[in-house]
């Protein structure tokens, strides 16, 4: 049970850290409000893991699959990741002034992270990857308390991984010149059109 735990806690920090739409959106977030509103972002995304790896865990992935429910969700999430790229892109001409967020930004990045990870059914490759690598670890079908160790392990991961990326982002945000926000803006606004179109040559 522990090296299942163990490879869950890497594959989980792995997949939290990698670059992608979610990182790109925090380090946004994160430049433009402080700590808060980058941690949110993260814990949004959580929801949609979470839902994606039972998915994934469970075998619902093959209906995931189907074109009927692929496609609607593929353009959607090229949609909005476009419409964050475009805001990102709009930040970085005219630099916004930092400030600390209010409730509602704080309850729009929660919500915000969770719609970036639900809307994105690429994430339905990942975990049937990592369903078939539980496999191989246990060398057998796993058990429903082998699949819920490995799920455990995820979501601790994901949940350490939240808090460090925030810190990280926060600390950029005081540090950085006017000029590097800037770029990270426009880095960031190209990610995610980039990711936009990537997705929308998955439909």
């Amino acid at each position: 049970m522990l090296t299942i735990f163990f490879y869950a806690l890497v594959f989980g920090f792995v997949f939290c850290l990698s670059p992608g739409a979610v990182l790109a959106e925090t380090l946004r977030r994160g430049l433009l409000h402080g700590f808060t509103p980058a941690l949110l972002v993260q814990f949004g995304s959580l929801v949609g893991d979470a839902v994606w790896a039972v998915i994934g865990l469970t075998g619902i992935a093959l209906l995931i699959q189907h074109d009927t429910v692929r496609v609607p969700l593929t353009i959607v999430c090229a949609l909005y990741l476009a419409w964050l790229g475009v805001r990102s892109l709009i930040d970085a001409w005219h630099l916004p002034e930092p400030d600390d967020a209010p409730a509602s930004t704080r309850q729009n990045a929660l919500a915000v992270g969770a719609a970036i990870s639900l809307a994105n059914p690429k994430n339905i490759v990942y975990w049937g990857a990592l369903g078939s690598a539980l496999s191989g670890i246990v060398g057998a079908t796993p058990s429903h308390g082998q699949t819920l160790m490995f799920f455990a392990g995820f979501m601790l991961a994901s949940v350490l991984s939240c808090f460090l990326i925030a810190a990280l982002v926060n600390l950029l945000r005081q540090n950085a010149s006017p000029m590097w926000q800037r770029i990270s803006y426009g880095t960031c606004g190209v990610v995610l059109i980039y990711l936009a179109v990537l997705a929308a040559q998955g439909i």
